[in-house]
């Protein structure tokens, strides 16, 4: 099925924006000239069956289906995603949020040449303004980006690579259209919606799920060495005491954060790390 992209130059508000047509490359019946590489391709399997099962098998799109206008995270969270986006992302990139919604957290004052915003709510989508256009496509059922090969300069997965049922298949995907030396950043915290989190995941540690995320990295050949951030809130050195997920989704499903938010991010890049002055 076709997903829905939405022009936002015009009206970022309107829903009845112009229906496009994605392109696609299809590369099957075409001759490359170039030699065959193995780069970007899965190396390994992270999760077994049982690890990508969720307690809500429902359709995804229909428990995202109305919108929901808060923060998944606290402001120290923002706070730190912003700073982290801000060293990371040059002027004028191309970028891709996946996973959004009706904000990005990006920092204010930096101008990108575009920003491209999916996700599964096209309401919260529209109100995002730094979104130039977006599309809806549920992951989880359908891995493949309308995008040409080495078409952005950074991806972002904010608090939602814990629904992804298929992390292997979307990352070599995230791969595919990074240009070299093209960052993926993927920042979460111990927050879910525990119903929609992966087992993997819903059963972790938060120093477990970090390593969960490294291994996604690791099982695309041709991204560098994952590299960590981690910013414990006060009082939490170390780890803290024995994590209670089903009570923390439940503090977070009626907006009550039973602690502050845990930062954590794993980012990795394609090819290489780039050195900029």
């Amino acid at each position: 099925m076709d997903s829905l992209r939405f022009n936002l130059r015009q009206s970022p508000i309107q829903l009845k924006a112009r229906l496009i047509r994605p392109r696609v490359t299809n590369m099957s019946n075409q001759t490359d000239p170039r030699p065959s590489s193995s780069a970007g391709k899965i190396q390994r399997l992270v999760l077994n069956n049982e690890g990508r099962t969720k307690l809500n098998v429902d359709p995804d799109r229909e428990f995202y289906s109305y919108p929901r206008f808060v923060n998944h995270v606290d402001d120290r969270f923002i706070s730190s995603l912003t700073e982290l986006y801000r060293n990371q992302l040059r002027p004028g990139s191309m970028v891709l949020d996946l996973m959004s919604s009706w904000v990005s957290h990006l920092p204010e004052e930096v101008k990108y040449e575009k920003v491209v915003g999916h996700g599964l709510n096209a309401q919260e989508l529209a109100r995002n303004p730094r979104l130039d256009y977006f599309f809806v496509k549920d992951l989880n059922e359908d891995q493949r980006f309308e995008f040409e090969d080495k078409y952005f300069d950074a991806v972002l997965c904010s608090v939602g690579v814990q629904y992804l049922q298929q992390p292997e298949k979307v990352f070599a995907e995230v791969y595919r259209v990074l240009k070299p030396g093209g960052a993926l950043i993927v920042s979460f915290s111990n927050r879910m919606f525990y119903e929609k989190a992966i087992k993997a995941w819903r059963d972790g540690t938060e120093y477990g799920r970090v390593q969960l995320v490294v291994q996604y990295f690791q099982s695309i050949q041709g991204f560098t060495q994952p590299e960590i951030i981690r910013q414990q809130p006060p009082g939490r050195a170390g780890g803290g005491g024995p994590e209670k997920p089903v009570f923390n989704w439940f503090m977070g499903f009626i907006g009550l954060a039973s602690t502050p938010d845990p930062f954590n991010a794993v980012v990795a890049y394609k090819n290489f790390k780039p050195l900029y002055e």
